[in-house]
């Protein structure tokens, strides 16, 4: 019994890429249709959102170049202290004031400090800020509202003037979520993959006899012959004869009419 079903369930690799051969319109369909969803939810569901970076130079003035390389090694020393404190309370809470009378912001200082990124590289002197919200103006002004105030307070706070803006926030109007390519390409994977799916699935649940060899080969039965379909309004027609066995091996008795 248990050899009988695992034969059942046994799958034939070249009847399965015919299937997927013969239904590749339908994968296709299916593709189209999972990219087409895939995008309208990016352009109608997901709200798009934007960033804005500063760029701040921290960097003290020396007179030798001994004095200006010890400079050099301080400011990079204080780098990390620099970038925690830009994300404190004592610089956000002036921005976000001012952020308020300027755009209309309606955020907290907690959604302000989430949407606030500080990136710096090994060994350099340079400090991004990158703010993202759902407005490409409003990311603009908070980063430099951001530059501005750090420049001013970083004076009381440090004791120091080594921070100048190098480069301010511009608008940039291309948001950078969602990504409406990667968001067609994985639409168009699961579409495919749904569409491999039912075809597969279709193909293995089917236990429609398609052909002679599978009674023959796979079940071992001998072929006694095939009957076609037949029309009921054409009356023209004679009944299929049909072998019958006799106890005579060699003997076949026919009947016709």
């Amino acid at each position: 019994m248990k050899e009988k079903d695992s034969q059942q369930f046994n799958i034939d690799m070249f009847q399965l890429y015919g299937a997927f051969k013969n239904n590749w319109f339908k994968l296709v369909i299916c593709g189209v249709i999972g990219m087409a969803f895939s995008l309208v939810i990016a352009f109608f569901f997901i709200t798009p959102k934007y960033s804005a970076s500063i760029d701040l130079l921290v960097n003290q003035k020396a007179d030798t170049t001994q004095a200006q390389f010890t400079a050099q090694q301080a400011d990079l020393q204080a780098i990390n202290t620099y970038k925690d404190v830009l994300q404190k309370s004592v610089i956000l809470e002036p921005v976000l004031k001012k952020i308020r009378e300027q755009d209309n912001y309606k955020g907290s200082i907690e959604t302000l400090k989430d949407s606030i990124s500080i990136s710096n590289e090994t060994d350099s002197q340079v400090v991004s800020v990158t703010v993202i919200d759902t407005n490409a103006y409003v990311a603009t002004d908070i980063a430099n509202t951001i530059g501005d105030v750090f420049t001013q307070k970083i004076k009381k706070i440090m004791q120091v003037n080594n921070v100048t803006v190098v480069n301010k926030a511009t608008v940039n109007t291309t948001p950078i979520s969602p990504n409406k390519k990667l968001f067609a390409l994985i639409g168009l994977l699961v579409g495919a993959g749904v569409g491999f799916t039912w075809v597969f699935a279709k193909e293995i649940f089917d236990t429609t006899v398609k052909d002679s060899e599978f009674l023959t080969h796979d079940l071992g039965l001998a072929d006694l012959g095939a009957v076609y379909h037949i029309n009921s309004k054409n009356r023209d027609f004679r009944i299929v004869s049909v072998a019958e066995e006799t106890s005579n091996d060699d003997q076949r008795r026919v009947y016709g009419g």
